[in-house]
Parts: C-alpha cells; structure tokens; sequence
C-alpha cells in the first residue's frame, strides 16, 4: 500500500497566530502539535491536517504551492474574502487580469491563495478547499500520483492533477515553465508510511519513484527528509 498524505505543513515566523488565521477561514480545529507547533484538523473529508512549524526564515518570493478555494455564490465568496481580510488577510496583484473571476488574497504571512469563483466545473464536489495548486512539472505529478496511491484525474498540455479515492481536494501542478528553486519551500507535505508498512521499507519505495533523501539541517529526527523530481521537500514519518 501507498503512503498517507497526513498533514500539509507551513513554515511561519508565529505559528499560533498563522494557525488561528487558518482556523477562522477554513471553520477547522485548533490543537497542540507534538512538534511543539500548533495543527488544525478538517471538518470535512479533506483527508489531511495543517501543521504550523516555526522558523526565523522569512518567505521570500511566491509559494510553490497555495489553496484554491470554491465558492458557491458570487455572495458566498465575497463572504469568504471579507472573513480573510478580518482576519488578517489582504489584497494581492500576482498577474491576475481583470476580467478573471477569482480573487487573490495572501494571509498574515504573505502565504498566497484563491477564492475561486462560484461554477468552477474542474473544482466541483471537491469542498471548500478545491485544490492544493502548485508549480510543477508533468513528471512531478506522475510522481506523486505513485507516492500517493491517487489516480490522475487529469493530464493535459503537461498540466496533471490527482485526487484521493476517498473525496476531498485535487493537487495540481501547471507544467512548465517551472520556477527555479531559490531555497527551501514554505509548504510541504508529512507522509506516513502505511499501517503494514515501515518507514525504511518506504523510503526505499519513493526513492525507487524518483524522490531523494536530503539533509536541510534535521540531524537527529525521526522524520527521514526527501524532495520529489522537481526537488521540493517532504517528509516520511516513522512507521505507525
């Protein structure tokens, strides 16, 4: 069996504040994290918790990846957009042309997002967080797509998106051009090997994928560090 996706992490300079941020838009739980952080848990069938991590490192430059979320009325995402920006959110320019019906926000850390426009027939019954939309190559989704256990729910013009058997979000990656890699990335995924499954036996089983194992720092931890094809972090948990 494949890996679970078990959370989504953000790196953030105060992960308590980012976090209730989070809650406030998504309707999500807050609880203590064993990492010391904080995490939220879904309300819905997303599949995945959110963790905050701390860092001193501000960002610098656009994510590699950030949330879509769906809107079902013209009403319900105005409404959307004015709770982010109540909580703390804002207004951001990344290109978007005028007649395009989504609204681009950044939370209280500059962690760019969407309110995607009511009628996104690619988003639909996908719950309020429609996708995790990322920068990526062809290669990377087909990676992910064998790492996850998801099938490809589309594959385009090297664009590929995947989704769980079970419902929840899309991840999609746009194909090239692909951003260079400046450092490492703001948001990455924390994998744990399947309940019959070790971590080692894992390890082995992504690198045989494409991934890598890479040191950022980690030293002693029991999480092993890798980074997919196109050379984003992740990481692999012990075995449960």
């Amino acid at each position: 069996m494949p890996a679970q996706l078990h959370a989504l992490c953000f790196d953030a300079n105060d992960p308590r504040r980012l976090a209730r941020f989070w809650a406030g838009v998504l309707d999500w739980e807050t609880t203590d994290d064993p990492s010391d952080g904080v995490a939220l848990l879904p309300r819905d069938d997303t599949g995945f918790r959110i963790r905050f991590l701390a860092t001193q490192e501000p960002k610098a430059g656009p994510n590699q990846m950030h949330f879509d979320l769906t809107s079902t009325s013209l009403e319900n995402q105005q409404q959307t957009v004015a709770r982010a920006l109540g909580l703390g959110g804002r207004h951001i320019d990344v290109g978007q042309r005028p007649e395009e019906g989504h609204v681009v926000l950044a939370d209280p850390e500059g962690n760019e997002f969407c309110v995607i426009e009511p009628g996104n027939n690619f988003l639909a019954d996908c719950g309020f967080i429609g996708a995790l939309s990322s920068d990526g190559s062809q290669e990377v989704g087909y990676f992910w797509s064998e790492a996850l256990g998801w099938p490809l729910v589309w594959d385009q013009d090297q664009e590929t998106a995947i989704r769980s058997p079970h419902g929840g979000p899309k991840i999609t990656w746009g194909g090239p051009p692909v951003r260079p890699k400046t450092g490492k990335n703001r948001l990455h995924f924390d994998l744990v090997p399947p309940v019959d499954g070790d971590q080692d036996a894992e390890v082995d089983r992504l690198v045989s994928l494409g991934a890598t194992r890479i040191d950022i720092g980690q030293g002693e931890a029991s999480w092993v560090v890798m980074a997919d094809p196109d050379g984003n972090e992740f990481c692999v948990a012990p075995g449960r």
